[in-house]
């Protein structure tokens, strides 16, 4: 089915996911799994920006995610640095900026370095916004975002009944980023895990059963044709949308 490419999908989350039961199939550790990751990842990113996706954000590492084996969060944190310097080149050549959310001062001082440095040699960039969701819960981000709310009413800078959703979304990570409109998860699994909850209220949402180390680019153009067969209402009925 061709792509409707006035209805491309703005921003496009996903939670890459399968990687560990991937690699067991294969007899393999989990890290190999993870490796096979990254190599989907170069892949996708590129992938969605020749389908005109104008942000792309990875579920790479959650804040849950630093209760896993230590040898397993080593591992994910120096492949993490490996791709960032491999990619910096390739995210110039193709104008795509790097972007990342979460708790960020949680990550090891020199992934974060290489991270920082990154962003900023990108930050011209006026293609494909890549987004790393990087100790990463939306839980803490909503509560962070209460906390600096309230310290605000404190200090007599805002009152409590100005609180709206354009303020409360200027505070969140993802500020000045559009919501997104297709949220995927890979690897068989049907839940959210603590991944943009406030953001992707209204997100369409896209499961499948393709592990991320075999998820390709005819598997994301499927998930942006299962997109555009759905109707947006966002709480209106479908007679009002179609009258519009």
């Amino acid at each position: 089915m061709q792509l409707d490419k006035k209805n491309i999908p703005q921003h496009v989350a996903i939670i890459m996911d399968g990687n560990g039961r991937w690699a067991k199939k294969q007899g393999m550790m989990r890290l190999f799994g993870h490796q096979a990751g990254v190599e989907t990842v170069k892949k996708i990113v590129e992938a969605a920006r020749e389908t005109g996706i104008s942000v792309l954000t990875l579920y790479a590492f959650s804040t849950e995610n630093w209760k896993r084996p230590a040898d397993e969060v080593s591992g994910l944190m120096s492949l993490l640095k490996t791709y960032l310097k491999s990619e910096l080149a390739n995210m110039l050549k193709n104008d795509v900026q790097l972007r990342s959310i979460g708790q960020l001062e949680n990550l090891p001082v020199e992934v974060r370095q290489v991270l920082e440095q990154s962003i900023t040699e990108t930050a011209d960039n006026k293609g494909l916004i890549l987004n790393l969701a990087l100790s990463y819960g939306g839980r803490i981000e909503i509560i962070s975002v209460a906390g600096q709310l309230a310290e605000l009413c404190l200090k007599g800078e805002l009152k409590p009944e100005e609180i709206d959703e354009k303020i409360f979304s200027s505070k969140l990570y993802t500020a000045g980023l559009p919501d997104p409109d297709l949220l995927i998860r890979t690897g068989g699994e049907a839940r959210l895990s603590n991944f943009l909850l406030w953001q992707a209220s209204y997100a369409e949402i896209y499961f499948t059963e393709t592990a991320w180390p075999d998820f390709t680019k005819d598997d994301l153009i499927n998930a942006v044709t299962s997109f555009q067969q759905r109707q947006r209402r966002f709480g209106r009925t479908g007679d009002q949308v179609a009258e519009k």
